[in-house]
């Protein structure tokens, strides 16, 4: 059954602190646009569209009681909130959402525009389900009986309102019926895949084999995998694809391999605008984050990290896009264009 990531309970944000599955299933409340600052930057919460839901809270959270100067707090919280972490297109996505339903607004009085934001956080949150399920049903289409996948990161329920992108696919394929197996990279350093990929897979009753990040190649070179399937932080105009750290390794050895790639990811994951992935900002996390694991040092204390949370994947590595719109294909170009006039 899908666990609700994100829902707005007694006037404030519950969320659940994926810090510290899979141990603990813990939630934890938002009352501020600070508090949801720190659960987005500290990673109580992450997956691009968790956190384009919870952009929407936090912008309501930071106005709720603005008086005087509400276009003034406004802008000044969503130029906040973007501060929180700068790859994921769909939190910059919320953000601009909520301003442009308020600007369409502005005629209305204050305390009814607080209500307009709130509704339409709400409605970010229903549209994210709903998209997500449409993701699946189009991307069960790709998958067949027997097949085994292997995915990277998380890209489950705890990155979405509820349900997924990439395990979106891999959920509705198997309440269809199709025996599946899936491997599951660990994702260093924060071990995503090892976390909460396992846990959620493991809740549905899906066969799951957690694997380290280097024995990928290695398991595509004895033709275990048939295809690997994604998410998505964010996608350039042309089909350039941010996601975590490692998948472009990964998609590297699929094409060597002639394993299917696929990434799956709502259309405001797409951030039509940048031609490239050139021009996708690349987070870059604390340095702890790869010399410790649980909170024990693994490495001498002082060594120098290097550690960018995403990478990204060149389009012609890219098989195809699932979206709400459907399965985009080459070029990516005309068919992300083509996904937005329908």
């Amino acid at each position: 059954m899908p666990i609700a990531t994100v829902e707005w309970k007694n006037k404030r944000v519950k969320l659940i602190d994926q810090r510290l599955l899979p141990h603990k299933l813990e939630f934890i409340y938002c009352d501020s646009a600070e508090e949801v600052w720190d659960a987005i930057r500290r990673m109580k919460i992450r997956g691009a569209p968790a956190l384009g839901v919870i952009a929407g809270y936090g912008v309501y959270l930071g106005i709720r009681n603005s008086k005087k100067n509400f276009f003034r707090d406004l802008q000044k919280t969503t130029k906040y909130l973007a501060t929180s972490r700068p790859t994921a297109r769909n939190l910059f996505w919320a953000l601009e959402r909520m301003e442009r339903v308020a600007l369409n607004n502005k005629k209305e009085s204050p305390d009814r525009l607080k209500k307009i934001l709130l509704d339409e956080a709400g409605l970010i949150l229903k549209e994210d389900k709903k998209i997500c399920r449409k993701m699946g049903k189009f991307g069960s289409g790709l998958i067949k009986k027997n097949d085994v996948i292997l995915t990277h990161c998380n890209a489950g329920g705890l990155a979405t309102a509820d349900y997924g992108t990439a395990l979106g696919v891999i959920f509705a394929a198997h309440h269809e019926g199709k025996k599946i197996k899936v491997y599951a990279d660990e994702t260093r350093p924060v071990l995503q895949g090892a976390r909460l990929t396992a846990w959620e897979l493991m809740r549905e009753g899906i066969d799951t084999t957690l694997i380290s990040d280097n024995m990928a190649a290695y398991l595509m070179s004895k033709k275990k995998i048939d295809k690997v399937i994604v998410g998505a932080d964010r996608i350039a105009a042309n089909g350039d694809v941010a996601n975590k750290i490692g998948t472009y390794s990964l998609a590297i050895s699929a094409h060597y391999h002639k394993v299917p790639f696929y990434v799956v990811a709502p259309l405001s994951t797409i951030d039509t605008r940048i031609k490239s992935g050139k021009s996708i900002p690349i987070e870059e996390r604390d340095p702890d984050e790869v010399r410790k694991i649980g909170g024990v040092y693994i490495s001498p204390k002082k060594v120098k990290v290097f550690n960018p949370a995403f990478d990204v994947t060149p389009a012609r590595l890219v098989t195809v896009i699932v979206t709400e719109k459907g399965v985009l294909r080459k070029p990516f170009a005309r068919s992300i264009r083509e996904a937005y006039r329908t």
